[in-house]
């Protein structure tokens, strides 16, 4: 089949769904398809990436407690009609179909089999609350349904309501897995918490920054790291400067190689975001690295991980629940190796080759409903 994939954010810039349709085009290629992505590419930038065909230019736009860079110009209309027209592609499958400019741009001059991943959640509606009636249209030109997650497939059927297929972001599993050299700098006795993500409010380091605080005079054997692009922000400032926290240790973003390592250097694992999680790319990497993993509850990262099995699930925005969590690991180190162990077995789940195989099937039964309504 020849496959486009379609981004509506800047495939220059990093993100989960960006990664994802990188991930899944190569895996599709090994089984023999031709891929294609259509992206915003911020201009002259190179991102190693040979079938890209750039497609408007991105502007940062706020959305769900972050910045996403999108194309916002309408006048790409005639690139799109132009490339899909001379490519004649079998499967034009759009991530977060509904999303401005470009998907929807795609989505209406489509004449292929129509598949749309939706990755977004949010506990409120607002993306589509306003839209959804002008939106309808073109939600039914889709053939093929995909949501990354259940509160992601909840998300949007509270106002696209209809058939979706729960296909979970993919992972490269070995990468994690194998046995990489931690850094030498951290492997001095202290025991390591590892954070990693963007610092944006809804991440919510400030609470695992006073968690850490609330644990440090009692195990002064305690490091942070920090590992994630952008400001910490006032509150985490200040949180440190009126505790006089040591050993938190900023690293600002990483390469791929490097973030691997960080995971082997790690012995727990803490993600404390507040909502809008739909998946949590984060707790598969360190499932499949091998780490406990102390989390918030939130719908997003339950439906990735199960409490008390990969790791400990607490209350969003508590950092005393996070704290004993957190010193629940500390002092068990057995329950850490065992949490480890059946977080490694539970990424198994998301190796590409598995979820391509999934997204492939989709692909094959949206073609079917199409051929089949056309003989009808």
């Amino acid at each position: 089949m020849k496959i486009a994939l379609v981004s509506p954010y800047d495939f220059a810039s990093p993100g989960g769904v960006v990664a994802h349709i990188a991930n899944l085009g190569r895996e599709l290629e090994e089984r023999g398809h031709t891929v294609k992505i259509m992206a915003p590419l911020t201009r002259g930038s190179a991102v190693g990436v040979d079938n890209l065909i750039a497609v408007g230019k991105p502007f940062p736009v706020p959305t769900n407690g972050s910045i996403a860079r999108i194309s916002l110009s309408v006048w790409r209309e005639r690139t799109v009609k132009s490339v899909l027209r001379e490519e004649g592609f079998d499967i034009v499958h759009l991530h977060e179909p509904l999303a401005p400019v470009l998907p929807l741009t795609v989505l209406h001059h489509s004449n292929a089999v129509n598949v749309g991943t939706f990755h977004a959640y949010s506990e409120r509606a607002y993306r589509y609350r306003l839209s959804h009636r002008f939106l309808h249209r073109l939600f039914n030109k889709l053939d093929g349904r995909i949501a990354v997650s259940p509160p992601a497939m909840r998300y949007v059927s509270k106002f696209f309501p209809g058939d979706y297929r729960i296909i979970p972001n993919g992972l490269d599993v070995d990468s994690f897995a194998q046995e990489t050299r931690p850094f030498d700098a951290f492997s001095d006795g202290k025991l390591n918490i590892l954070f990693v993500g963007r610092l944006e409010k809804r991440k919510g380091l400030k609470y695992l920054l006073a968690a850490f605080s609330r644990l440090k005079w009692s195990y002064p054997f305690l490091r942070l790291i920090v590992v994630g692009s952008g400001n910490p922000g006032k509150e985490c400032y200040q949180i440190m400067a009126e505790r006089n926290l040591q050993d938190v240790v900023f690293v600002g973003s990483v390469s791929e190689e490097h973030k691997r390592r960080y995971f082997r250097t790690a012995h727990i694992f803490c993600t404390p975001a507040t909502g809008r999680e739909s998946f949590g790319i984060v707790l598969a990497e360190a499932m499949a690295s091998g780490k406990p993993i102390v989390a918030s509850n939130i719908a997003g990262y339950a439906s990735v991980m199960t409490d008390g099995q990969e790791g400990l699930l607490v209350p969003p925005k508590n950092d005393e629940a996070l704290a004993e969590a957190l010193e629940r690991l500390i002092l068990d180190p057995d329950l850490r190796s065992q949490m480890g162990e059946d977080g490694r077995i539970t990424a198994q789940s998301y190796r590409w080759e598995k979820v391509a195989a999934q997204v492939e099937a989709c692909y094959r039964e949206a073609t079917g409903a199409v051929l089949a309504a056309k003989v009808a």
